[in-house]
C-alpha cells in the first residue's frame, strides 16, 4: 500500500512539472516573460496565506479526507482549464486565478500529506519510506520536465491540465478505495483555527527539540535555491558556457538528489538528524564552489549539493515526522513550510543585489557560508546529537 502511495505521487509529480511548463509557456505567450513569471509564482502566496491553516486542519480532521478533498478540488480547477481552452485561449486573468486556487489546495493538502507516513509505517521505517519517496518524486519530476515541453508543443493547455487531472483523479481514488492507515493519529481538539494556531506556537516554544527541528528545517532551501535558480544561469552567461550548461548542472543536481536518496536507504547513521546537519553544512561549502574554477567545478558542485539534499532531506524529514507529537505534527509541518514560502523571495533578489553589488562570487560565498553557519545551531544542540530512530520514545 506504502509502494503504490508512493509512486502515484511520483507520477503526480511528473504531471504537476508536465502542468507547470505549460502555464509558464502559454503565459510568455499571452503576455510576457515577466508576466510568465508572475503566474507561475502566483500560487505561493496563498499558499503561504493558508498554511498554517492547513496545518490546523491537518491535525484535526482525517487526512485520507482532507487530502482527497484537495485533489478533487485541483481536478474541478485544471478541468476547467480545460474547458476554457477548448472555448477559446485562456487569458492572463484565468492563468493567474488557476494558480492561485490551485496554490490555496496546496496550502490546505500538504500539511496533511505530511502526517501520512506517521500512520502508513513504522518508526524504524520512516528512513526508508522517505528515500523511496523522494527516488519516485524526483524521477517523476525529471520525466515531467523532460516530457512537459512536448505535450504543450504539441497539444497545448488543455492537453497538459487533462494529464494532471487525471493524475489527481488517481491519487484521490486510491485514497478513497485502498488507503487504510494501519497507525491512526491522536488528534488535536476541536477550537477555532486562531487559537488552534497559538496552541500550536505555544508547544513550539515549550519542545525545544521540536523548535530546533521545525526552525532550523523552516530555512534550509534559502541559501541553495537562489544560487540554483539565478546563479547558475548568471555563471554560465558570463563564462559564455551556454544555456546547455545550466540544464547539465540542473541535471546533476536532480540525479545527485535521487543516488542521495538512495543511499539513504542503504546506509542508516544511528544520529540521523546529526548526521543530516553534517551533510548539510558540507553542502553551503558546494554552494561556494558554485562560483568558482572552470565548469567541471561547477557540475561537481552542483552534484555534491544533489547528493546532500538527497540524504539529509530523506532523514530530516524521517526524523521530524517520528519526533513531533502526532497532535501537533500538522501544524508543524505548515510553520517549517512557511519559513521557505515567505523568505524565499527576498533571499532571491538578496542574492540578485549582493551579485550587483560584490560580484556573483562573493554571492555564492556568502550564501553558501551563510548556509554552513546555520547548521551550527542544530549540530551544537545535545537533543539532535542523542537522537536517533532506532531507540526511545517518540516525542519533543
Amino acid at each position: 500500500m506504502a509502494r503504490t502511495w508512493l509512486a502515484l505521487r511520483g507520477l503526480s509529480q511528473a504531471g504537476d512539472s508536465i502542468w507547470t511548463i505549460a502555464l509558464a509557456w502559454t503565459a510568455v505567450h499571452v503576455a510576457s516573460p515577466a508576466a510568465a513569471g508572475a503566474v507561475v509564482a502566483a500560487g505561493t502566496v496563498p499558499r503561504a496565506l493558508v498554511l498554517l491553516l492547513g496545518g490546523v486542519v491537518a491535525d484535526r480532521f482525517d487526512a485520507r479526507r482532507v487530502m482527497t478533498a484537495a485533489n478533487l478540488g485541483r481536478v474541478v480547477v485544471l478541468l476547467a482549464i480545460l474547458v476554457r481552452v477548448l472555448v477559446g485561449p485562456p487569458s492572463l486573468t484565468v492563468l493567474v486565478l488557476a494558480a492561485v486556487v490551485l496554490g490555496v489546495f496546496d496550502a490546505l493538502h500538504d500539511p496533511s500529506a505530511m502526517t501520512v507516513s506517521r500512520q502508513l509505517v513504522r518508526r524504524e521505517d520512516l528512513p526508508a519510506y522517505g528515500a523511496a519517496g523522494q527516488t519516485l518524486s524526483r524521477l517523476g519530476e525529471t520525466g515531467g520536465a523532460a516530457t512537459g515541453g512536448l505535450v504543450v508543443a504539441a497539444w497545448g493547455l488543455g492537453a497538459s491540465a487533462a494529464l494532471d487531472a487525471v493524475t489527481f483523479a488517481a491519487l484521490a481514488a486510491f485514497l478513497l478505495w485502498r488507503m487504510k492507515p494501519r497507525y491512526p493519529l491522536r488528534r488535536a481538539a476541536a477550537e477555532s483555527p486562531l487559537r488552534s494556531i497559538a496552541g500550536g506556537v505555544r508547544h513550539l516554544r515549550a519542545t525545544p527539540l521540536t523548535r530546533t527541528l521545525v526552525v532550523s528545517m523552516a530555512g534550509l532551501n534559502l541559501f541553495v535555491l537562489p544560487a540554483e535558480s539565478i546563479g547558475i544561469a548568471l555563471r554560465a552567461s558570463r563564462e559564455g558556457w551556454g544555456a546547455g550548461s545550466v540544464g547539465l548542472s540542473l541535471a546533476c543536481m536532480g540525479a545527485g538528489a535521487a543516488a542521495g536518496a538512495l543511499v539513504s536507504m542503504r546506509w542508516r547513521p544511528r544520529r540521523e538528524a546529526w548526521w543530516s546537519y553534517v551533510w548539510l553544512a558540507g553542502q553551503g561549502v558546494a554552494i561556494v564552489a558554485l562560483g568558482v574554477g572552470p565548469q567541471w567545478v561547477m557540475l561537481f558542485a552542483a552534484s555534491a549539493i544533489g547528493v546532500s539534499a538527497g540524504v539529509a532531506s530523506v532523514l530530516l524529514s524521517a526524523t521530524f515526522v517520528a519526533v513531533v507529537e502526532e497532535s501537533y505534527l500538522g501544524r508543524m509541518a505548515s510553520i517549517q513550510r512557511l519559513g521557505d514560502d515567505a523568505l524565499m523571495p527576498l533571499a532571491t533578489v538578496g542574492f540578485g543585489a549582493l551579485t550587483g553589488v560584490a560580484g556573483l562570487t562573493t554571492a555564492f560565498a556568502v550564501f553558501g557560508a551563510a548556509m554552513t553557519a546555520a547548521m551550527a545551531l542544530p549540530l551544537a544542540s545535545p537533543a539532535i546529537r542523542r537522537l536517533s530512530l532506532r531507540e526511545g520514545p517518540a516525542g519533543g
